[in-house]
Order: C-alpha cells, then structure tokens, then sequence
C-alpha cells in the first residue's frame, strides 16, 4: 500500500466527456482520459481493504487492489500483466463495463469509489502504446480442433483460452464483422472498433482462425461440425428481441433497438444503405420504448443523427437517484443511471405501458401510452395496475428496446437437439455442457442477456471444462 491516507486527501476524479456540442457532432468516443500524474494519484486512493468488495463483486475475480497499488507505483507492465492475468481483454471492459466493482468499493459507502474502470482502460491502454502487448503464439499444439460459434466477447474470451492450451480453434461469425456485439451493437461512441480489431489481430497472430460471413448450421452443417471438430463451444448471444405485439404494430416506423444500432455501426464502417432500407432519425420525433443500455445507445445514436426530439419511456416506476435500501452496499445498486447520451438531449419517462401504436396510411404516428403503478400481491410479487388517463405520445419512430427473450432456435440449435431450459435458453447439464455430446456453452446464449464482463467470464470458464473434455 503506496499512500495509506490518499483516500483521505485525495477525492475523486473523473475523466469526464467531451463537450456535448464537439461530441454529438460525430461518433468518436465520448469519454476523456485523464493525464499519467492524475491516474496514478487516483489509483493511489485504493484503501487495500482486508475484504476487498471490488474483487467481490467483479465477474471475473480481478485482482484489483494489486493492480492499483502497482499503477500508483508507475509499474504499469506489471500492472497490465496482472490485470490481464484475470480479463482477456481490459481494453472492452474499461470502456463499457458498468463497473459492478466500483459498487462494492469501500469508498462507495461515502459516494467516493475508486476510479477502477478508468484506471483499467488507462493500464490497457499505456500497455499498448507502450508495446507491452504482444502475440505469443503457444509453442506447441495438441492436435485438438475446436470450434467456437459466435464472436462476441463470450465467444474470443473461450477462443483466447483454448488458443493458449494449444488447441486449433475457429471462431464462426455470421455477420460479416468479427466481434458480436461488440461490434454491431455497441455504438462507436462507447467503443471505437480500432479497438477491437487491434485485439483481433492479435489473437489471429497467436492462431486463431475467424471465419465471418458464415452461419453454422446452414453455410456448415451440423453433421460436418461435430465430424470436423474435436469440441463446439456455442457463444451466439441471445438473438430474439422482446417484441411489443400490441394494435398498430404492424405500421411502418417501428424497429428493433438492435436493428437500428447495427445499422448506424456500419454506416460508421463505411456501409450504405438504400432509402428504403435506411433507419433514419433525422428530423423524426423519437421514442425510445425501454430503459436500459441499449435504449440510451439509441438515445445517443438519435442524436447524432439530428433527431427532431428524443423520448424514452420505461415501464418500471423511476428508481431513486441516490440510496436505495433494497440494493444496500456493496450490491450493485437500483438507483437512477444518467448516461453521457441521456446528457446530450432526452426526455424520460417512467411508470408509462405502451396501450397501442397510432398511425395514418401505414406510417406511425404516435403511441397511446398509460401512467401504472407497481403494487406487491399478498404472495410479495410485483403486480402492475393502471392508474391514469390514456395519452398520446406523438412520435415518427419508435425503437423497441426491451431485452432479449432467448437465443434462436431456429437452425443451429434446434439441428443439434439440444436441451432448453424454461426460459427457452440453451441448459447446461453439467458445468457449461450442452445436452448433446462435446457441445458446451457460454454466455447469453444460456445465461440470458447479460454484461459483457459475465460474458468473458462464461467464456473462461467454458474454456476450462473443454479442455478437460479434450484431455480425458
């Protein structure tokens, strides 16, 4: 422990965002960086806990006291060595992490946490500029072939692993962009994609195959895959959105949040659309239906693209803005998030069902919309009555963002056979094993939707038990 009373002396600071008129001009990363002196004092603040909460609460068990004492101590190659020791990749998740660690700081009992995020994505990348990170290929192979489906960070995190064992492995992408997620659903703004393919490269230069534009299950069928390789580890994410099947859905102007953001990703990439195709903002009154990440990612993206006006509605009543005494430290909170996007221009609303889509000659016009209240039943569930007067909410498009339900069964899994549990995910049966001989799992695909950090966990730990699948 470098400094035992910087947590004392030294407050909290944050690197902050650019300036809302320079940020919304373009889809640069948002976020600012503090300088080298500022994030080493920063790190300096760690109290170096005898039970530290933040290793807690991490998904991945990162070993975050030690890092922080070795960024305070200018020992950034040590410090990134052992941060990756625990994370494949700190460069995603020091930018888009909702950083369930910092809940858990000690120093959150005082609203003054530890800057961890922001010191992770500092260490990743001074690592980088610094060429701390380099491809180490492993030094000899076992002969074994696996194949991962899916490259989202579930998907790289299981690959990495594998590829370190000295196992081959192919990673299947059916878009045509690596990356999953993190490359079609997270908006440029949080995460710019120089950002993954620098780490893209390499995992290839280590040995890792990744072959894009190819949906396994049709383009490679079942029957080769499980003849051609050794072990499948299934990554694909959760893929069927929550649709709101309510009068007037079928009138034009209402999208899936993910079709929209994916959209704009590949605009970014240099993609053009026809008009016809075009998902477009641009002058339109918005309404974003949901209240999480991605409903402020389409926030964000709406304004960049000149939005006339921006809404976004949540059927949950408003959490509190500051302590919640049903999430107490050090568990991640229910409390009101603001995210840089809902600072550049949004209206939000909460307690607000969706009755039915408005429209005239096909095309949306509004959204009748209903105050409710949220009542606990004798058995303590949670039960939603009306409790105003109708409105319309006038809107030109409306972007459904309201989680995801399961994978897709179509194809793929339902080729396998394999097993779902109640909520139409893929079961594991045993320890990230599917139903079906040498098939495992991670990630969405049978946690349901989740953080990026769970999912390179999954995929880690995924990665074990099919090592020991191949060994024995």
């Amino acid at each position: 422990m470098g400094n035992a009373k910087a947590f004392l002396t030294i407050n909290r600071k944050e690197a902050g965002y650019r300036p809302v008129h320079d940020r919304i001009a373009d889809y640069g990363e948002v976020e600012q960086t503090l300088n080298m002196e500022d994030r080493m004092l920063q790190a300096s603040r760690c109290m170096e806990c005898g039970v530290p909460f933040c290793h807690w609460s991490c998904p991945l068990a990162n070993l975050i006291p030690e890092w922080q004492d070795l960024l305070y101590k200018g020992k950034w190659f040590e410090a990134y060595r052992l941060l990756n020791s625990t994370n494949n990749f700190p460069e995603f998740t020091g930018r888009v992490c909702p950083a369930i660690c910092e809940k858990g700081c000690v120093l959150n009992i005082e609203n003054q946490p530890l800057t961890i995020r922001e010191n992770e994505a500092a260490i990743a990348e001074h690592a980088f500029a610094e060429g701390f990170v380099k491809a180490y290929p492993p030094k000899s192979r076992t002969g074994k072939k696996v194949a991962v489906v899916g490259s989202g960070p579930a998907g790289l995190a299981a690959a990495d692993m594998l590829n370190r064992a000295g196992h081959a492995v192919t990673v299947f992408e059916k878009d045509e962009y690596i990356g999953g997620l993190l490359r079609l659903g997270i908006p440029d703004f949080k995460l710019n994609k120089e950002i993954i393919d620098r780490r893209l490269k390499l995992l290839a230069d280590e040995g890792i195959t990744f072959t894009a534009n190819t949906e396994v299950g049709k383009d490679l069928p079942v029957d080769k895959l499980l003849s051609k390789y050794d072990a499948v580890c299934l990554c694909m994410g959760s893929g069927v959105p929550r649709d709101l099947p309510i009068e007037g859905r079928e009138l034009k102007g209402i999208h899936f949040a993910l079709d929209f953001l994916k959209q704009q990703n590949r605009v970014v990439a240099g993609q053009t659309f026809p008009a016809a195709e075009q998902i477009s903002a641009k002058n339109k009154k918005v309404l974003v239906i949901g209240g999480g990440d991605t409903g402020s990612d389409c926030v964000g993206t709406s304004v960049r693209q000149k939005a006339a006006s921006v809404t976004q509605i949540e059927i949950l009543p408003k959490p509190p803005e500051d302590r919640n005494p049903d999430t107490p430290w050090p568990y991640y909170p229910n409390i009101l998030k603001t995210s840089s996007s809902h600072k550049e221009g949004c209206t939000r609303r909460w307690s607000l069902a969706s009755k039915r889509f408005i429209g005239t000659k096909g095309k949306l016009t509004g959204v009748e919309v209903v105050e409710v209240e949220w009542i606990k039943d004798a058995s303590g569930r949670m039960t939603m009555q009306e409790t105003g007067k109708p409105e319309i909410i006038a809107t030109d498009l409306v972007l459904l963002s309201m989680g995801f339900v399961h994978p897709v069964h179509e194809g793929l899994l339902d080729a396998l056979g394999v097993q779902y549990d109640g909520r139409g995910n893929v079961q594991a049966v045993k320890p990230w094993q599917s139903s079906v001989n040498k098939v495992f799992v991670a990630g969405d695909v049978t946690s349901g939707a989740s953080l990026v950090v769970r999912a390179i966990d999954a995929g880690r730990k995924a990665a074990e038990e099919i090592k020991k699948f191949l060994e024995n």
